[in-house]
């Protein structure tokens, strides 16, 4: 079975090929039998990359601990749920994956009836993509090779296990979100080319490709938030986002991504932007593949990579192949790209679209430069020289503070060219109300001039959000003679598009409120206790009670102490809090698991550090204000995503017709 998984690789490798010549000759010649065929070819493809992901599957769930793979990331006590996770765990088997997701998104590009000159082409570049992929599993990381010294016959009745890192919901969840986002935007890159290959100055490509870029950002978005909600509970550093080389390869992507998503609006409703459209989506997909590379490579210290690897080479190649593929195209067809209209002013909403989508650019490449440091020093002076998190920080606040203002700017400001007196109107109540809160809070005791930008900032952006959904209700009101709830859902459910945008900005709001508080008020300490005694930071003072075992199951021994959590200020019980380390049978190492009290004010965080045998321990607590906010700013982000995906009552009625 192992060797039809290979059959079924090797056998795909040769279809793509096959599918990519035949795409190209039957482009030259017209011949839509051959075009058919090349239709077929990349069906077969995902059929067979189906067969060969079930095949790998099959034996993670059933724990056939010959294959290497399986003996690698499962073991006999691993829950079901795990071993089914284990198939984007390790190298061959994550690749595997995006295999088996660019392959049926290929088959929906191959047979879409929209954009059927941009199609092939778009086909036959994805198909390219996928025989990479193809080859590298093939003859560099086949998921279906045998433990070493392995014979017919032979049984290898256990397995070393998955690392305990991974076995946790939000790790479930991370890996395979952001590969539907990365695989996602090589959709649009691949229909960008397809456009400049056929020199289609149009708009056409980014029709076709809106709702896919959306699901792209959508999913990667969500990758992002898991990632960072795994990280807060699984490794007991007490934050959420480190600037961890690998974090920082999903969040480049998600930059340029949103950048792309607005600049394409300009180009729809203007006609403007074209060669940065097609440069941003070429940028956007090479950064996930860069971020590959990192990940794969070895070349960066991660607790995110899979270690080093011979794979880093052949991605770092890819990726300048696919980064010359649309630098070429985007030169040779700039003539058809330049034409159509420019800006007419720069008080104007298309300005403040240009400059919002220069900011993000702006810090992606801060970024990125922040991340390859240590691989630009190495080569230049011998000796990496890595960046912290301060530098990322310093960098990319005031960058964001920038951001966020000109998102709280775009909604009340004009197209074409906006007056002194249309701007003064728009932004009295919102800047009068944000100097006001700002006010409060500086009489309230918050003084720290990072905390009074970002409240403000945010109070801002949520002002003009709401004053212009009021504004567009009352013009509905007064047309339609409904009431105001009835107006302010028919203009939302009629207009998904544009107010499913607001609610995400509101949720990148909120969660600005959970990343200023968190970073500006947030205390932590470090302290060894015996039972009985007592700890004190912010508003609690925390009874250590004792330190004990439990069986979680499955062969896991849990250590975890017990701590009564009080009101400083009172004396009130607030409840009880467990931190333990867990450990597992097929590791030495135990895992974090920290104790949480979390409500919408602040999150208190204890971690279980060390102990001795008469109870004795050492803890790290973290009272860190205003996190839950970041959670649910992304939840909400996630939701007025999905809100804008979906048909608006408009576009329904306009099919019905």
């Amino acid at each position: 079975m192992a060797e039809a998984g290979y059959f079924s690789i090797v056998l795909a490798l040769v279809l793509s090929i096959y599918g990519m010549l035949a795409f190209l000759i039957s482009i030259r010649t017209k011949n839509q039998a051959l075009m058919g065929s090349a239709k077929g070819a990349v069906l077969a493809v995902a059929i067979l990359s189906s067969a060969a992901s079930l095949i790998l599957v099959f034996f993670l769930v059933s724990g056939d601990y010959s294959i290497q793979y399986v003996y690698e990331y499962t073991s006999r006590d691993l829950p079901v749920f795990y071993r089914f996770s284990a198939w984007w765990a390790g190298n061959s088997g994550s690749l595997l994956l995006w295999l088996f997701l660019l392959s049926w998104y290929t088959v929906i590009v191959a047979y879409s009836r929209k954009g059927k000159l941009l199609a092939p082409y778009a086909s036959g570049i994805l198909l390219f993509n996928s025989a990479f992929f193809l080859f590298i599993l093939a003859f560099l990381t086949n998921p279906f090779v045998r433990v070493s010294g392995w014979h017919p016959g032979d049984v290898v009745s256990a397995g070393a296990g998955m690392n305990p890192m991974l076995q946790n919901p939000g790790m479930v969840i991370h890996p395979i979100t952001t590969y539907l986002g990365y695989v996602g935007f090589a959709i649009p890159f691949a229909y960008g080319m397809a456009a400049l290959i056929t020199k289609d100055s149009g708009d056409e490509w980014i029709k076709i490709t809106r709702r896919w870029t959306v699901i792209a950002w959508l999913f990667l978005s969500l990758g992002n938030l898991a990632g960072a909600q795994w990280a807060y509970m699984e490794l007991g550093w007490g934050g959420y986002w480190g600037w961890d080389p690998v974090e920082n390869a999903s969040l480049l992507p998600w930059l340029t991504g949103t950048a792309f998503l607005h600049s394409v609006m300009i180009q729809e409703r203007k006609d403007m932007l074209k060669v940065w459209n097609v440069a941003l989506v070429s940028i956007t997909y090479v950064l996930t593949l860069f971020g590959t590379f990192l990940v794969r490579s070895g070349i960066i210290t991660s607790v995110h990579a899979f270690g080093s690897s011979e794979l880093g080479l052949y991605f770092l190649v890819f990726t300048v192949l696919m980064l010359a593929f649309g630098i070429i195209l985007i030169v040779k067809r700039s003539a058809f790209l330049t034409q159509g209209q420019s800006f007419e002013a720069f008080l104007s909403k298309e300005s403040s679209f240009l400059l919002n989508n220069l900011v993000l650019v702006g810090i992606a490449f801060a970024v990125l430069l922040g991340t390859t440091f240590p691989i630009i020093s190495e080569a230049v002076q011998g000796v990496k020289v890595s960046v912290g998190a301060p530098f990322f920080n310093t960098v990319s606040a005031p960058l964001g503070l920038a951001l966020f203002i000109l998102m709280g700017i775009c909604p009340l400001i004009a197209w074409r060219e906006a007056t002194l007196k249309g701007l003064f109107d728009n932004f009295l109540v919102p800047i009068v109300l944000t100097a006001f809160a700002v006010l409060d809070l500086f009489l309230l005791g918050i003084r720290n001039p990072y905390a009074l930008a970002g409240f403000g900032t945010a109070l801002f952006c949520i002002s003009t959000i709401f004053l212009e959904i009021i504004l567009g209700t009352r013009v509905r009101q007064r047309l339609t003679g409904e009431s105001f709830l009835r107006s302010i859902g028919k203009l939302f459910l009629r207009n998904r598009r544009r107010y499913g945008g607001y609610i995400i900005h509101l949720g990148m709001v909120l969660m600005l409120l959970g990343v200023t508080g968190s970073h500006t008020y947030n205390v932590d300490l470090t302290k060894t206790v015996r039972p009985g005694e007592t700890l004190q930071i912010g508003s609690y003072i925390l009874k250590y009670n004792y330190l004990s075992e439990k069986d979680l199951g499955n062969l896991r021994l849990a250590v975890y102490a017990s701590f009564s959590v009080y009101d400083r200020y009172n004396g009130r019980l607030l409840g009880v809090v467990e931190p333990q380390k867990v450990y597992y049978p097929t590791s030495n190492q135990p895992s974090t698991e920290v104790g949480l009290r979390s409500t919408l004010k602040e999150d208190l965080y204890i971690v279980l550090a060390d102990w001795q045998k008469d109870g004795t321990a050492t803890f790290k607590v973290f009272v860190n204000p205003l996190v839950a906010w970041l959670w649910i700013g992304g939840y909400v982000l996630i939701f007025g995503t999905i809100f804008a995906l979906w048909p608006s009552l408009r576009m329904r009625e306009r099919r019905q017709k």
